[in-house]
């Protein structure tokens, strides 16, 4: 009797009949419908299979126990959009079951990032009303001087359950006016930038993606596909999300805390003029180091010189001022390593070092070593 009654629930939870349809059932006429994907036909019913004769969809089948709607979603393409931002996203949505379709501007071929080449489902004058209207980032310059792309964006996203940027395109949203009064981020490296062209929006670097509601605005790249689970999960459930994410093998942690622009590095000094290549580059929330190999300045004092002017003059996000702290120099008289302290904006304070020696084996090259953490009192 228990395995009869587990039979039962799943076949209940699949929406498969429980029992042969009665005689009258039987004799009912077929009804068939467009897949409810937001054009102008979602409401009437055909009796005749076919196509839809406003999308060209194909017609299923009406069922009175099981609901045939699929969460529709819009994936605004323009030149230059950035792959990831929509193409991971898309295969969150897709897996999840969502229905999914693009549209661009104009019936032609859209030369996204690296290459790609893509035609849009629909134009700006035939879209269906999504459920969800993603906007992805990349090359943006054209689309935010398209005013009929910014129009689009604005009345389907008035219409829309969901609004989700990813990476720059929450430029386009700003834009469109729809970050007015609301919390947003974006890539790492324009953060700074959003809050000068959207002053009525808070702009926030550590969150991976921020959720207002309706309008969800996630971070650089990748950060796309976390937005996504977190907006099937909205849908869905947290356990659809959850499954779905498993099944695509991918490590989704609804409470990262992982957000690019809101690593240690964010305090390092902006140091150019240098000619050589990057060893390595990590670190965490709380600390961070970069090892680098330089050819020129070919000097240990012309290196420490132009490391310390940099340290005073360009370390982003501190406030008050940045304290040069005394090192004693080495048996030959030359000075080969900095420390510094500073506050940050949010007033937690840091330590730095900076270390050169002569790069074994490489004549002429030179081994720079940058360290920063905070203070342990400071640590989350």
């Amino acid at each position: 009797m228990k395995y009869v009654t587990i039979i039962m629930l799943v076949m209940a939870w699949i929406g498969q009949p429980l029992a042969a349809p009665t005689a009258a059932q039987a004799s009912s006429p077929k009804i068939y419908v467009c897949p409810d994907c937001g054009c102008a036909t979602d409401d009437r019913t055909f009796d005749q299979p076919g196509n839809c004769p406003t999308c060209g969809m194909q017609l299923i089948e009406k069922s009175a126990n099981v609901s045939t709607h699929k969460t529709s979603v819009a994936v605004l393409l323009f030149d230059g959009a950035e792959v990831i931002d929509y193409s991971g996203p898309w295969e969150a949505f897709g897996e999840a079951g969502f229905k999914i379709f693009t549209v661009a501007d104009k019936t032609r071929v859209v030369n996204a990032t690296f290459g790609q080449k893509i035609t849009a489902d629909y134009t700006f004058a035939n879209s269906p009303r999504p459920d969800i209207l993603l906007v992805p980032g990349g090359g943006i310059h054209a689309a935010l001087d398209n005013p009929d792309l910014i129009k689009w964006v604005r009345n389907t996203a008035d219409a829309a359950q969901h609004v989700m940027s990813v990476c720059n395109g929450a430029f386009i949203l700003a834009r469109a006016g729809l970050l007015d009064g609301l919390s947003a981020t974006t890539v790492n490296h324009e953060i700074e930038h959003l809050a000068q062209v959207a002053p009525k929006t808070k702009v926030v670097h550590d969150k991976r993606y921020v959720d207002n509601g309706k309008v969800i605005t996630s971070a650089g790249l990748s950060s796309g596909i976390d937005g996504a689970f977190h907006l099937i999960s909205k849908i869905k459930g947290k356990g659809v999300a959850q499954a779905t994410a498993l099944g695509m093998e991918y490590r989704w942690d609804p409470n990262s805390d992982f957000a690019r622009a809101a690593l240690a590095d964010r305090y390092l000094p902006e140091i150019n003029d240098v000619d050589g290549e990057l060893v390595s580059t990590e670190g965490d929330l709380n600390h961070w180091e970069i090892q680098a190999l330089v050819s020129k300045p070919n000097s240990i004092p012309q290196i420490i010189d132009l490391i310390s002017k940099r340290i005073v003059s360009k370390t982003p996000h501190v406030r008050g001022p940045i304290s040069l702290l005394p090192v004693p120099a080495t048996g030959a008289g030359d000075k080969s390593e900095i420390n510094w302290k500073f506050t940050d904006e949010d007033g937690r304070d840091w330590k730095g070092s900076a270390l050169v020696k002569p790069a074994p084996d490489q004549a002429g090259k030179f081994s720079i070593t940058l360290k920063l953490v905070r203070e342990p009192n400071e640590q989350a």
